[in-house]
């Protein structure tokens, strides 16, 4: 799995709730830069956690679909002589 990279823009409002969230939350001022640090060690660090839950959230919904979809397709068949 490639580093988890974000835009520019989506860096610069990450960056931004980073420096509120201290500020508000544990009454600390942080610079951009220590915002910047801290959001590259989390994505390095525990990024591919957050990834792999969303992989296997994805792969829940699908799943689900995926029966709900079998399940209207053999409402669908026609009495016949053979069974399955």
């Amino acid at each position: 799995m490639p580093d988890i990279q974000f835009s520019s823009d989506e860096k610069e409002v990450i960056v931004r709730r980073i420096k509120l969230y201290f500020a508000e939350e544990l009454n600390q001022e942080i610079g951009r830069f220590d915002a910047e640090f801290l959001l590259d060690f989390f994505a390095g660090e525990i990024g591919a956690y957050f990834y792999n839950r969303g992989l296997y959230d994805a792969q829940a919904i699908l799943t689900a679909r995926l029966d709900e979809l079998g399940e209207a397709i053999y409402q669908l068949e026609r009495p016949t002589e053979f069974r399955r």
